[in-house]
Parts: structure tokens; C-alpha cells; sequence
């Protein structure tokens, strides 16, 4: 089952880096930022629990939006792939699996000369440190371990930051027309 989807005014988190991880529960606020820089309001915004049973769901729903988009069926399954592995690493790495952390997906078109998908990932999890955020030695043959890999390899940029009061935003952007160029950014705090 999916938690309601609403659209709502953003309001950016402060600038201030956060200091504190404060354990996640079931009564934690409602995350509703989704572009510290800009007043953007996401097309569509959802929020749900830490728990793989939902990942089916938000595939298939990105799936039809980015065909929508216009974006061929090689590109939605990327994209729909990244967005898989970044909730994922949140659940498994953020959370430790526990199903009781919240979520946040946002989706905003982007309209300008080239437009983009703006696909933002975020949680209240602990903070990650943003200097160890990357994948695994290529050479090792073993599974797990390439979520960050296969993000960066997909979008054409991502950036990983902290939020205040504790958690993680992921942003990632996809050209919505046939640029493809790879650049990836690591952000610091939203501070």
C-alpha cells in the first residue's frame, strides 16, 4: 500500500549543518523540502515507510511517468533502476533495515531549454559521511556494493547532502531530452 501522494509548497530547510542523528519512528514530521536552492513544488511528492515491500510500487509508478515524459523504455528502466538502488541504500544503510524509518521520493519536471527530471531521495536516517559515499573497487567479484556505482553510471548528476535535524538528501537529475553527459557532484551540508 502507498502513502497518499500531495503536492506541497516547499519550504527549504535551513542552512544550518545538522549535528545531531536522532533515532527515526513512526511519529516523525512530514519531510516537505525539495529543493533547498529553489522554490520548486515537486509534481509528485510521496512518503512512505523504510520497508522493500513499497519498491515495486514506486518502480512501476516512475515507470509510466517517465514514459510519459517521453523517455524511452531503455531509459525509464534506468532510471526506475537508480531510484530502486538509492531507496534501497537508505533502508539498508540509513535505516538498518528497519521498517519504520520514513522516506520521501520527489519528482519535478524541469522545464528549460533541456529539461530535466529532478528526482530527489529524502530521509531522516543517521548522516553518512559524505566523503565515504562511493562504490565499491570494480575489480572485486562479489555481489552488493555498486547501488552508488550504478546511480552515478545512470543520472546525470548527483549530489548527496545533509539535512538538518539529522537524515540524508539525494538529488539526482536526468536529462529529459537526448543529452546524456555525465557529471557527478558531491555536496556538503545544506549549511
Amino acid at each position: 500500500m502507498m502513502i497518499p501522494v500531495s503536492a506541497i509548497t516547499s519550504q527549504p530547510d535551513s542552512k544550518k549543518k545538522a549535528s545531531s542523528n536522532p533515532e527515526s519512528g513512526p511519529a516523525e514530521p512530514a519531510m516537505t523540502n525539495p529543493e533547498p536552492n529553489q522554490n520548486l513544488i515537486p509534481d509528485i511528492q510521496m512518503e512512505f515507510f523504510s520497508r522493500p515491500v513499497y519498491l515495486g510500487v514506486i518502480r512501476r509508478m516512475l515507470d509510466s511517468l517517465c514514459e510519459r515524459m517521453g523517455l524511452d523504455p531503455h531509459q525509464s528502466a534506468r532510471i526506475c533502476l537508480a531510484v530502486d538502488e538509492a531507496i534501497c541504500n537508505v533502508i539498508r544503510h540509513g535505516y538498518d533495515n528497519s521498517p519504520d524509518g520514513r522516506i520521501t521520493l520527489t519528482l519535478t519536471r524541469i522545464e528549460k531549454a533541456d529539461p530535466e527530471l529532478l528526482i530527489e531521495v529524502l530521509d531522516r536516517a543517521k548522516h553518512a559521511d559524505l566523503d565515504k559515499i562511493r562504490s565499491r573497487n570494480l575489480d572485486e567479484i562479489r555481489p552488493g556494493g555498486l547501488g552508488v556505482h550504478i546511480i552515478n553510471e545512470i543520472m546525470e548528476s548527483v549530489e548527496y547532502n545533509h539535512r538538518e535535524g539529522g537524515g540524508m538528501r539525494l538529488t539526482m537529475r536526468h536529462p529529459l531530452g537526448p543529452s546524456l553527459k555525465k557529471t557527478t557532484g558531491r555536496g556538503q551540508s545544506d549549511g
